[in-house]
């Protein structure tokens, strides 16, 4: 039996809440992209969920990713000079 700790339980109660808003999906399969351990711009996001068939802006996907970091806090950021890149904190692998 795996015990969590209460860090622990507190985010699975926060990735809870938050996917359950999600009603078309967008949430998880941004998390899915995340979950494979890529580092990605919000162009990469953008033009992935594109792909999927989402009906997005570049500027939505990059404030959801941003709200993402905000309220899960499971995303490094890496700033450059052109873009910023995401990736999953490993310790959310």
């Amino acid at each position: 039996m795996i015990i969590l700790n209460q860090n622990q339980n507190e985010f699975k109660e926060r990735l809870i809440k938050y996917l359950r808003r999600d009603e078309t999906n967008i949430r998880k399969t941004v998390l899915k992209m995340f979950l494979l351990g890529n580092t990605y711009t919000t162009n990469d996001i953008y033009k992935n969920l594109v792909k999927e068939g989402f009906d997005v802006n570049y500027r939505g996907v990059s404030a959801m990713v941003g709200l993402m970091n905000t309220r899960l806090g499971i995303l490094r950021i890496d700033v450059t000079r052109e873009h910023n890149l995401y990736s999953l904190k490993e310790a959310f692998f």
